[in-house]
């Protein structure tokens, strides 16, 4: 997730005065008043073996609470074999409408005949989100969502959510999709609809624009859907310590982990990573695996847990924030 794009749909449109919100998504879920609660999740699963591998560690050998999977790509059959043998497990759709490396692309489940918009000169999904907000129209991007939404279901798993690669469907073209989606079906999405703190420092949202964020969250609420209050996606992007060893790597990781739980206010947060045990092949695809096998190692740091459980914070699902709602 690039946070950078969720600011561009919170300054693009609303002009409303911000209201104070006494009470946080969280509380009215149930949860304790004053405590912090988050989702662990991981992006990108069904990306590439290597990244179903990392996902994996995280989830049975680490805390990691939730993951999403990228249905056009060609990973995604063996994902599924590992859902299917843990159906416990907290898994939604990653909705996918770029494809952004240059050398592994992935392509519109809907075809190029049905969706030019979405395609480039190769067939694939553009590179970027600008790209994909010149070309391609909302109508297109709603086919495409629903028959990846549609894919997921034919491997006989319902998803516990939906969230959006590289934030497209945050932007105000394509927004209002997403959250019909989402009522229509019944299924969460990805929308820090609260307080949204980390999202309005890190970005710098103007005052006067921050309505809007909690405008969207009593919609997704009133639809009988759980909503978040926060989330941040910044741990992947720190810049790693030159030559690191595993050991190094995941004391890094780990202390910008905590650095990021303590700065986090009371309510249900949303911390999004992307967990990979690279190889020379994902070498080849992308030059984030060190970055992304930080993660994974974090993950599985037992000074992590530590932390968590010293400090009283709360991991939770999307599966438990949805059984929450379906009881108020």
């Amino acid at each position: 997730m690039k946070l950078v794009l969720i600011l561009f749909f919170f300054t693009a449109i609303g002009h409303a005065t911000v209201n104070a919100q006494p009470e946080t998504y969280a509380e009215k879920l149930g949860f304790p008043k004053g405590k912090k609660v988050v989702i662990l999740h991981v992006d990108d699963a069904g990306m590439s073996y290597e990244s179903n591998v990392g996902t994996i560690n995280a989830i049975d050998k680490g805390i990691a609470s939730s993951t999403s999977v990228m249905m056009p790509c060609g990973w995604v059959p063996h994902f599924f074999d590992y859902l299917r043998t843990h159906p416990k497990v907290d898994a939604g759709v990653h909705l996918t409408l770029t494809s952004e490396w240059k050398n592994y692309r992935w392509f519109p489940l809907v075809g190029k005949d049905k969706a030019p918009g979405l395609c480039d000169e190769q067939g694939a999904f553009w590179h970027t989100v600008a790209q994909v907000v010149e070309h391609a129209s909302a109508d297109e991007v709603e086919a495409e969502i629903r028959a990846q939404l549609a894919r997921y279901r034919s491997f006989g798993i319902q998803p516990t959510h939906m969230d959006s690669h590289m934030g497209t469907l945050f932007e105000p073209k394509f927004l209002p999709r997403y959250v019909k989606l989402a009522m229509e079906e019944k299924i969460p999405i990805l929308f820090p609809g609260g307080h949204a703190s980390l999202i309005i420092k890190a970005n710098n949202v103007p005052a006067d624009r921050q309505q809007l964020i909690k405008q969207v969250g009593k919609q997704l609420w009133d639809a009988g859907l759980p909503v978040l209050d926060d989330l941040d996606g910044s741990i992947t992007s720190h810049n790693l310590p030159a030559g690191a060893t595993n050991e190094a790597l995941q004391k890094f990781k780990t202390q910008k982990f905590i650095e990021l739980l303590n700065s986090i206010k009371p309510g249900l947060t949303y911390l999004i990573m992307h967990c990979t045990d690279p190889t020379p092949t994902f070498d080849q695809i992308s030059s984030s695996g060190q970055s992304r096998k930080g993660d994974m190692l974090t993950m599985m740091d037992p000074a992590l847990k530590a932390f968590i459980d010293k400090e009283g914070i709360i991991v939770t699902t999307w599966r438990e924030l949805m059984e929450r709602r379906s009881k108020l």
